[in-house]
């Protein structure tokens, strides 16, 4: 009960508020940290477990989880790392990790705009980098007046309900001619944007919607915040790896049961080798 309610971000306070209701005695901190600390064999377990298959998607965050979809079209959380640097080495060794567990397949790759994540891509995948929509559009409207961003994001979106890749790019064109004038640094930005934004417009139009941004990974993100948040200072490295990786683990359980992510079209035609399901993670 104490290590689910870590896991579920109640603190150490309220732990044992909670198990004095129940009419027991009182736990101390250092009871609570002992007890939670046998979390560490699950999820050193999970967060090591060898990785089956090909996974032509792959989502990375800020907030160091990386999540993928495989052959079969089901999501999974493949891996997490601690470290307080958004440099290149910090990026490579993370996907280099996946690479050693057995990843393999990746066609393209989804994150925010960092120059370390981008150099790191290039270096372990030969994989496409698809920069995230989302951050774009807060990017750009960066460049535009408050009263003129409206104006600007329905001018952009108009390049997002294109049919095809090349009239996807043909407005982007026009479009960042049209606004280059009043908005330079927007012109400048959307030139060297074009074809990493629009990636994800030269694969399957079924996995568009899930592709263009990291969007998949925000409610991840925002529980791994809720539930840090309450811990406020973590004595080290482990501690975080011990909760955030807990919370994936049980993520992934949850994901399990649920319904297939991605549509099966167009999966296969991304894929070196015959489907296969990751093996659930022991118990």
């Amino acid at each position: 009960m104490i290590q689910e309610a870590y896991v579920q971000g109640i603190s150490t306070r309220s732990v044992d508020e909670l198990v004095k209701a129940l009419g027991m005695s009182g736990v101390s901190k250092s009871q609570v940290s002992r007890l939670c600390g046998e979390l560490d064999e699950r999820v050193g377990a999970f967060l090591n477990r060898p990785i089956e298959g090909d996974w032509p998607y792959l989502w990375i965050d800020a907030v160091i989880v990386a999540v993928g979809v495989n052959s079969d079209g089901q999501r999974e959380v493949l891996g997490l790392k601690v470290g307080h640097s958004e440099a290149e080495p910090f990026w490579t060794e993370l996907l280099r990790s996946l690479n050693r567990r057995g990843l393999r397949g990746v066609k393209l790759v989804i994150s925010d705009s960092h120059e370390g994540i981008k150099a790191a891509i290039a270096k372990v995948f030969k994989a496409t980098w698809q920069r995230c929509r989302v951050h774009f559009m807060r990017n750009a409207l960066a460049h535009a007046g408050k009263t003129q961003r409206r104006m600007v994001s329905a001018a952009i979106g108009t390049v997002f309900v294109q049919d095809s890749a090349d009239a996807a790019r043909t407005q982007w064109r026009s479009v960042a001619d049209q606004l280059r004038g009043k908005f330079p640094k927007l012109g400048i930005l959307m030139d060297e944007a074009e074809n990493d934004v629009l990636a994800f417009m030269t694969f399957p139009r079924a996995h568009w919607t899930q592709i263009y941004s990291t969007n998949p990974l925000e409610r991840l993100n925002a529980e791994i915040k809720r539930r840090t948040n309450v811990v406020g200072i973590f004595p080290n490295d482990a501690s975080i790896t011990r909760l955030v990786g807990a919370m994936m683990l049980e993520q992934n359980d949850e994901w399990s049961l649920n319904r297939r992510y991605m549509q099966l079209e167009g999966l296969q035609t991304l894929c070196n080798t015959v489907p296969t399901r990751l093996s659930a993670v022991a118990r």
